[in-house]
């Protein structure tokens, strides 16, 4: 197995890339900086997005679709969002073989062909809130792609809403902050992620506060998995997206916006990812135990058929490996490359016991198994190995984060993990200082590790790393 893929110790970015390759996730479109999404990973993907879109539409919001295309003038309403945008802007200047009258933007985001319509849609309070997501493609033209992380194009989830006042916003960008995409990540993904607020040098293009979600990989680097976006009336204003209260006034919107990507599967790679493949959450595996025939002959093959019905009876999501044509060994390296959480290996030596053979990828430990007990031994590990590979991951962060009190003491800590440092030490300056050596501010925490709504709250904690 060592061949097989680059040790991460040895050379970690080429490990991330000939994973992706040799597990068949991903490939590199035909345009700089596009991906094509192979089966396996698109799989993963799907089971993201049902996961997600479950804990959504249980916070009330519904799906929609906005178009690809819009007007170049609506990005320019807000000039704070433009201005964000512009480097990394897609712009349409023909079709139909024509000079356009009016350029159109690839959509970055939807802030602004959405806040067109909730104008439209949103009349009296009584229409608020307003809530709406979307699953879509954007396109950010990326001048370091890096497949998953950054790339022209990706795929996510955009979420939009209005609401009456700016309490019942920042309650709502919090409970999806917290209710959707902390617990999908750290129940599901199996990820301990550090919540917390971005400073204003990192805050979203035209957004009031901006709640972050981040990872630390398996280098000690960080990854911001997701984000949470208050936009106060900016964009309210921008789009007259006005209501008549009760009282019978005029007033603006409160709005936020908030989004998860397939940058997700870049992080689940590189958290849990070891020198022999993929390692995959077993909340979120696609195929969680894998049946495979050894080899054929007495009654293997039925036996086999046998245990991934009874497995699939049992509500596991399971596969079958019947290809005795192609060497037991090559598949059962394609299986630890595409980290499937349990193998079931059925030979007729085994059988013949009447035992099957319970591989565990988080370990890569082998246990015969009478064949009656097949099913609840692999529940038994599903379970046992969801919790493992969280561990794992908060046992390195913690092993990775120390408590420093200057600057330079928090660059140096950034060189092999996070640092965690006074905010009032850093400042505005420090951090333009720490930025221009690779090293950002990741989030601004509480002393007891909760959320702040300010970066004016006294004693807040400031978390710096070098980042994807």
């Amino acid at each position: 197995m060592a061949r097989v893929l680059t040790p991460r110790a040895e050379d970690f970015p080429r490990w991330y890339q000939d994973l992706i390759a040799k597990a068949q996730l991903a490939d590199n479109g035909p345009v700089r900086g596009t991906m094509v999404i192979r089966p396996a990973g698109y799989a993963i993907w799907e089971r993201m997005q049902s996961e997600m879109d479950n804990r959504i539409k249980a916070a009330g919001a519904e799906n929609a679709y906005f178009p690809l295309f819009i007007p170049e003038s609506y990005l320019r309403r807000e000039a704070e969002h433009v201005e964000g945008f512009s480097p990394e802007l897609a712009v349409v200047t023909h079709g139909g073989g024509k000079q356009l009258a009016e350029p159109v933007v690839v959509r970055p985001t939807s802030e602004t062909v959405i806040g067109e319509f909730m104008a439209k849609w949103v009349d009296s309070y009584r229409d608020l809130p307003l809530l709406l997501n979307q699953w879509a493609n954007v396109v950010r033209w990326e001048l370091r792609p890096r497949v998953f992380l950054r790339t022209s194009e990706f795929l996510w989830q955009e979420g939009h809403t209005a609401h009456a006042d700016e309490a019942d916003a920042r309650a709502y960008a919090r409970r999806i902050l917290h209710e959707v995409y902390e617990d999908f990540m750290v129940n599901v993904l199996g990820i301990p992620v550090l919540v917390g607020r971005k400073t204003a040098r990192e805050r979203f293009a035209g957004a009031t506060s901006t709640y972050t979600l981040e990872g630390m990989m398996a280098d000690g680097k960080a990854l911001q998995l997701g984000t949470s976006h208050e936009l106060g009336q900016n964009f309210a204003r921008a789009f007259d997206i006005t209501y008549t209260s009760a009282e019978r006034a005029v007033e603006h919107a409160w709005t936020t916006s908030w989004g998860v990507s397939t940058r997700m599967l870049g992080g689940l790679i590189m958290v849990h990812g070891d020198d022999n493949g993929l390692r995959v959450p077993p909340r979120l595996a696609p195929v969680q135990a894998y049946v495979m025939v050894v080899k054929a002959g007495d009654g293997v093959a039925e036996a086999a058929a046998k245990l991934r019905d009874a497995l699939r009876d049992a509500g596991v999501r399971v596969g079958l490996d019947d290809r005795v044509d192609t060497p037991f060994g090559r598949r059962a390296v394609d299986a630890e490359l595409k980290g499937y959480p349990v193998r079931v290996e059925v030979g007729p030596r085994d059988l013949a016991a009447g035992n099957a053979v319970l591989v565990r990828r988080t370990d890569g430990s082998k246990t015969p198994v009478p064949v009656a007990d097949v099913v609840g031994a692999v529940r038994d590990a599903l379970a046992a190995d969801q919790q493992r590979l969280y561990d794992q991951a908060l046992a390195l962060r913690q092993a990775r984060t120390v408590e420093v009190g200057t600057l330079a003491d928090a660059v140096a800590a950034a060189a092999t993990g996070w640092a965690r440092v006074p905010w009032s030490v850093v400042g505005p300056a420090g951090e333009a200082e720490v930025n221009a050596q690779g090293v950002t501010v990741r989030c601004l925490l509480r002393p007891d590790g909760s959320v702040p709504d300010s970066d004016d709250e006294p004693d807040l904690v400031a978390v710096l790393a070098r980042s994807y």
